[in-house]
């Protein structure tokens, strides 16, 4: 079994842009780790709501070296406690609500010829760009972690996209350190204000794209590539970042993976860059995953808490 030894920092000042020699070390140690494939993120289990101790620990390995795993098994049942039950195994708890969520705070994610869902696009079969989740919330509602699983695939498509937000912080640090510091500005993106008939008004929201999360020091990233109801800071040097990570996302380059979840399978992350190929249903095959997306964030620490009782 592989073992991932962390790299011994513990308040990340590898995020600060003046530590050159704790970036180089932290730097060295993720692309040492850092997955070749999409293969490498699955890991077979029995059943996501009931992990073994060495199923739960090959997911956290992999969470490990670069924020992802992909479950696969043969549970197919559709009961939203799935993705809830596997996410409460790695310390997420604090579910986000939204308002287009079900009651019990999980989405499901098929396409919707009727009601306010159609308007959305998550809720149909056109692709969706490169994002994070959460990307229009507020600081104190921002999305750390997720889980998508899949309950039926579509008959062709809807294959996603994933890349570690860490690694894309890497290449553009590399590229030019001051992308980073223009995407960590307070204003760099703004999602303009939305008036809707059922949710109301959300207010415009601005913030930085990379910043460091108080608690625990680990990187969050908050992005669309969206070019509708967006708005990014008008100065040279955040444009020049932005098109830098537009031209990174577009390069397929190694760190970028592509998976297909088939039923029974799901992805667990620390909300990740991903995105969505285009899909088409036919009658057999409707398209139905399962969203969870949490404030919580997969930690080691939290799942040393877990391991001294609540895993079999």
């Amino acid at each position: 079994m592989l073992h991932v030894v962390l790299p011994a920092v513990i308040n990340m000042p590898h995020f600060d842009l003046n530590d050159h020699a704790a970036y180089n070390r932290w730097r060295a140690w993720k692309l040492a780790h850092a997955p070749r494939s999409a293969e490498e993120l699955i890991v077979e289990v029995r059943d996501p709501r009931a992990l073994s101790g060495a199923e739960h620990e090959a997911l956290m390995q992999r969470i490990r070296r670069c924020n992802m795993a992909i479950y696969a098994s043969n549970t197919q049942e559709e009961d939203t406690n799935i993705p809830r039950e596997l996410a409460r195994q790695f310390g997420l708890e604090h579910l986000d609500a939204n308002w287009l969520a079900d009651e019990d705070g999980i989405s499901e994610i098929q396409v919707n010829g009727a009601g306010t869902r159609q308007s959305y696009i998550p809720y149909t079969d056109r692709p969706i760009k490169w994002h994070t989740d959460g990307y229009y919330n507020p600081p104190e509602r921002a999305i750390r972690a997720m889980v998508l699983h899949c309950v039926r695939s579509a008959a062709t498509g809807g294959e996603n996209r994933l890349m570690d937000h860490e690694i894309a912080y890497i290449l553009l640090r590399d590229e030019n350190p001051e992308h980073i510091h223009s995407l960590m500005q307070p204003g760099a993106m703004t999602i303009p204000e939305r008036v809707d008939e059922t949710d109301g008004v959300r207010p415009a929201q601005s913030g930085p794209v990379f910043s460091v999360d108080a608690e625990t020091g680990s990187l969050h990233m908050r992005y669309t590539a969206r070019t509708r109801s967006i708005e990014w800071k008008q100065d040279a040097a955040t444009l020049e970042a932005v098109a830098a990570l537009e031209k990174l996302l577009g390069a397929e380059a190694p760190h970028v993976f592509h998976a297909r979840l088939e039923p029974g399978m799901g992805l667990l992350c620390n909300n990740v860059l991903h995105d969505r190929a285009g899909f088409s249903d036919d009658a057999e095959h409707r398209r139905l995953l399962y969203r969870a997306r949490y404030y919580d964030r997969i930690s080691a620490q939290t799942v040393r808490i877990l391991k001294r009782g609540a895993i079999n």
